[in-house]
């Protein structure tokens, strides 16, 4: 098992920026990927971006292409997300999520999940 927490979410300006966290504990030597989701009241949870562990390799949502950067710290076990120029529309809450052997934008291909972070963009 692999537990994920997430961390860094909070109230900004439009235009502004924030970084979030996501510690991993546990198997964590068995990730392949890990991705960020968002989930806005009354929408489903949307694919933002993801990374494959061993090689770094990302990809992106459109919606968050150019102003988002998804990295990570192997020897912390910590994959970030920095989001900057944010848009109101950007307000959701943020999970991490791992798997073992996945690395795209379906949330029900994760096994692990943590229990998200609000971001809330002011206009």
């Amino acid at each position: 098992q692999v537990q994920l927490v997430e961390s860094g979410g909070g109230l900004v300006q439009a235009g502004g920026s924030l970084r979030l966290s996501c510690a991993a504990s546990g198997r964590t030597f068995s990730i392949y990927a890990m991705g960020w989701f968002r989930q806005a009241p009354g929408k489903e949870r949307e694919f933002v971006a993801v990374i494959r562990w061993s090689s770094g390799s990302t990809y992106y949502a459109d919606s968050v292409k150019g102003r988002f950067t998804i990295s990570r710290d192997n020897a912390k076990n910590t994959v970030y997300l920095q989001m900057n120029s944010l848009k109101p529309e950007d307000t959701a809450v943020y999970y991490c999520a791992g798997d073992e052997a996945y690395w795209g934008r379906s949330p029900g291909s994760y096994d692990y999940w943590g229990q998200g972070t609000q971001v809330t963009v002011s206009s």
